[in-house]
């Protein structure tokens, strides 16, 4: 069964928007942009798109490749001050002169509905609720949670160790009883973890998960997104072959990418004083 990521996001939207439409105080966004990144620019706006349909404020700060580290970091002090401005995101990658855990670190945790914040990483390192759960990982499981599909007492491979995905991905597994597996480039016999899954989220920008290293029991969840050598956007899973012999999965568009912005507008909505 193919796991509609569209389909699902679209479900959660309409419920975003419910509940900001009854909001006496409306959420307001500021999504900041560093730089001339195609592929950065084309996220940004679609969060601005998402976060315009559901009724949720949204501003674009831009600024040039060679902002200084304390301009940046000095707009973000005063966006935490604002209190007209309920979330910050600071679109990634930055510039290399640019330290990004400084960045991160400046924002604060009650408006950061990335989830990156030591807080809200700690919180949920140590099993407390952080203001804000990460996108991706929380959208995951929204996706996984829609299909009733067990999440207790399952044995969940992850590939990749990514701030961003592989690791907040590991812990709210953990924090749900699964077993988590965290597999990385120096991981030995991975098609052997792979195959003894019963969820499998790949993240890590490759075509890596192919036909011989699933069971028919499988859940596949494909995050990587990247173009082939013929151009077509497609995913970490070979997912010609892989689709037919498991038992569900993501594909590539279509799935994960839609549950990360509805989980991020899902963030969004909310407003911590």
């Amino acid at each position: 069964m193919i796991l509609d990521g569209k389909n699902v996001s679209s479900k959660i939207l309409i419920k975003v928007k419910e509940r900001v439409d009854k909001l006496k105080i409306k959420p307001h966004l500021v999504v900041i942009l560093v730089g001339n990144n195609p592929p950065s620019k084309i996220y940004v706006n679609n969060k601005k798109l998402a976060a315009e349909k559901v009724g949720i404020k949204s501003s674009i700060i831009e600024f040039p490749d060679n902002v200084t580290e304390k301009e940046l970091l000095d707009k973000i002090v005063e966006l935490n001050d604002n209190s007209e401005v309920t979330g910050i995101l600071v679109q990634l990658p930055l510039p290399q002169h640019i330290d990004k855990n400084k960045v991160i670190m400046a924002i604060s945790p009650k408006k950061d509905v990335d989830g990156f914040t030591p807080e809200n990483v700690g919180k949920l390192v140590i099993g407390m609720k952080p203001y804000f759960y990460p996108a991706t990982p929380q959208g995951i499981l929204m996706l996984l949670d829609e299909y009733n599909i067990k999440v207790e007492g399952a044995n969940v491979v992850i590939i990749g160790r990514s701030n961003i995905v592989g690791k907040p991905m590991t812990q709210m597994f953990i924090n749900r009883n699964a077993t988590v597996t965290l597999c990385h480039s120096y991981t030995k016999n991975l098609e052997e973890k792979i195959k003894t899954a019963d969820i499998v989220v790949s993240a890590v920008g490759k075509k890596i998960v192919r036909c011989k290293m699933v069971n028919k029991n499988s859940v596949i969840i494909d995050v990587g997104i990247f173009k082939d050598v013929n151009g077509k956007i497609t995913g970490d899973v070979d997912f010609k072959l892989v689709e037919p012999t498991v038992k569900y999965i993501s594909p590539v568009p279509g799935g994960v990418g839609p549950m990360t912005i509805a989980s991020l507008m899902y963030n969004a909505s909310i407003i911590y004083s």
